[in-house]
């Protein structure tokens, strides 16, 4: 079953005075809806664009798996496990949360920043704080989540091109730029599919390249 949720759709948040646009595709702060708390361990799903000096200052996170992936500028990590960098499109960083962390995300830069922030929840609460980053993954080089039972797979498409998609139990697929066709579906930038029983699904790249990111999840 596939269940497609446009990017217009999207509950919108964040502070626009402070230079802070962020849109929601789950349940998350003030918004809640009690049909789209989650899907399977994926707690939210945000579009964050900062202006230039913009950015959220020291705040804590525990027991979450949190994923970034830079569209467009650069984002400044900073987080009281020591951990200071720069993280830019076609990099994925991963804070886990573990026990308990605080950090900062900042957009030191003089261009605009854009990413999309995923939120996991783990198999088992505790651990330490991690901070990893993949500078500039490979298509071909999936990022395993162990401790969410997730596994985030790049693909990026030239015009046509068709690429197949994981079989799983669940399947997130949120399209970052350009158009894809899946599953008898057109998605746009922004739009995602929450898929269930997925089973020789592809996905195709329609009228330009495209770049999506896939979720492959365990439960």
């Amino acid at each position: 079953m596939i269940s497609v949720h446009r990017s217009d759709d999207r509950y919108r948040g964040g502070d626009e005075v402070a230079g802070i646009d962020t849109r929601h595709a789950l349940s998350f702060g003030p918004f809640y809806d009690p049909d789209n708390l989650r899907f399977g361990p994926i707690l939210a799903c945000n579009e964050e664009r900062l202006a230039p000096g913009a950015g959220f200052e020291e705040h804590p996170h525990s027991h979450t798996e949190i994923v970034t992936w830079v569209v467009e500028g650069e984002l400044t990590h900073r987080d009281s496990a020591g951990h200071s960098t720069v993280v830019r499109a076609g990099d994925v960083a991963h804070l886990s949360a573990a026990s308990g962390v605080r950090h900062v995300e900042r957009n030191d830069g003089t261009d605009p920043l854009a990413f999309l922030q995923m939120w996991l929840a783990p198999l088992e609460p505790g651990g330490e704080p991690s901070y990893t980053v993949v500078p500039g993954i490979a298509d071909s080089t999936p990022y395993a989540l162990p401790g969410a039972g997730a596994m985030l797979h790049v693909r990026r498409l030239t015009e046509d091109e068709r690429t197949a998609v994981p079989d799983a139990v669940r399947l997130y697929v949120h399209v970052v730029r350009g158009r894809v066709g899946l599953g008898g579906e057109e998605l746009g930038p922004g739009d995602a599919a929450r898929i269930t029983d997925a089973r020789g699904l592809a996905a195709v790249a329609v009228a330009g390249p495209a770049e999506l990111l896939v979720w492959e999840l365990a439960g």
